[in-house]
């Protein structure tokens, strides 16, 4: 039982906050601690699939109400326009939600789901070490203070202190690619779906965000001059025109019309080997990051978050933290398989595109639904409707 035990959660992104109010509706007194001073997210659309919807609705909390719902995904030819593939969400998954979504507007949505459920967050929190004991995980602050608290999770990303207490330092590798991300202003009338623009070596994904008002773009582009990772460096949009101008398909309108935009190198991070200690646990980024080549690092760290929270909530702690890792291990890990895979087919040159192109284009007009289906094994598992 949850009820009274006294829970330390660092960081207060996705998979922290849906971990708090997760496992403070189940009795737990839930400390989220953040580094910021704020919590404010820059500007990013995500894509949510029923997979994580149906965590957020398990949670009591209508992600619907603050997004768009996407019609499906279009990949196209980055040269042309031309349609390579329909995914027509719309027709073939009428009742399943997928979701396009501002960033910032999941965060609130999940502050403020944590807040109700009685959480504390506390800011300006940035932990410097983290000491477990058979008793206890003690947390020193880069400020100077301390806490103690029964159970610690590490909800803290990337380049998380419990992820390294836990499995050492393991440098991440460049893939080769750098991304960048900006939003601009819709014309109106933009369909709810994600398109990707696919090219020699780079591709735009693009879709619309608050009721069409925004239009959010994520351009990628193989390279090796890059050396420094997060996605907060500050990109020169000319630059972004200028690397993808041989787009078509209304392409260069739309990246001429970004004013600020980011830019960042895409590295791989191996999924961590030890995902728990004895009172501690890895969730999210901070366990398994993945590249944005199926939008589901929102997506699996609402799962976690879901997962843990229910181990924790009925089984013994010595018996719930090992149950985690393995009901949520080898999901996460061929989700980000499937991520490397598109990260590949998006970038295809030669005779390797055209064959491939034409090979999407005759399967989805003899069996436009299969495409779709082949992925029913990410969207339609539901982690909250599982036991252990």
């Amino acid at each position: 039982m949850l009820i009274g035990q006294d829970i330390a959660i660092l960081g207060a992104g996705v998979a922290g906050l849906a971990a708090a109010r997760a496992l403070a509706f189940r009795g737990a007194k839930v400390t989220v601690y953040e580094r910021a001073e704020a919590i404010t997210e820059v500007g990013a659309g995500l894509q949510l699939s029923p997979n994580g919807v149906a965590v957020l609705t398990a949670l009591g909390l209508d992600a619907a109400s603050v997004a768009m719902r996407s019609n499906g995904v279009m990949l196209l030819d980055g040269y042309t326009g031309r349609t390579v593939l329909h995914m027509d969400l719309k027709r073939y998954r009428p009742d399943n939600a997928f979701l396009l979504m501002h960033r910032a507007d999941l965060i609130d949505l999940l502050a403020q789901g944590a807040r109700d459920a009685g959480v504390e967050i506390k800011l300006l929190h940035s932990v410097e070490r983290v000491t477990e004991t058979d008793a206890s995980v003690v947390l020193d602050f880069e400020n100077g203070t301390q806490a103690t608290h029964a159970v610690v999770i590490g909800a803290d990303g990337l380049k998380s202190r419990l992820r390294t207490a836990l499995n050492g330092d393991v440098d991440p590798f460049f893939t080769g690619q750098t991304a960048w991300r900006a939003i601009v202003p819709a014309l109106g009338g933009e369909e709810p779906i994600a398109m990707v623009h696919m090219a020699h070596g780079k591709h735009v994904v693009c879709y619309p965000l608050r009721d069409g008002s925004l239009i959010n773009i994520v351009a990628v582009e193989e390279r090796s001059d890059w050396t420094e990772e997060g996605w907060f460096h500050r990109g020169d949009p000319a630059e972004l025109t200028d690397h993808f101008s041989g787009f078509g398909g209304g392409i260069p309108s739309l990246l001429a019309r970004v004013t600020e935009v980011s830019r960042w190198g895409l590295f791989r991070h191996p999924v961590a080997q030890h995902w728990h200690g004895t009172r501690t646990a890895l969730i999210g980024d901070a366990a398994h990051p993945t590249l944005p080549f199926l939008a589901q690092g929102a997506n699996l760290a609402l799962e976690d978050a879901w997962v843990l929270a229910d181990c924790l909530a009925n089984m013994p702690l010595e018996s719930a933290l090992p149950a985690y890792q393995l009901r949520r291990r080898a999901r996460a890990e061929r989700v980000i398989e499937a991520a490397n895979g598109n990260a590949r087919n998006y970038h295809l040159k030669g005779p390797k595109r055209a064959v491939a192109h034409a090979v999407l284009r005759a399967g989805g007009a003899v069996a436009p639904r299969a495409v779709i289906d082949k992925f029913s094994w990410l969207y339609d598992h539901d982690v909250t409707t599982q036991t252990q």
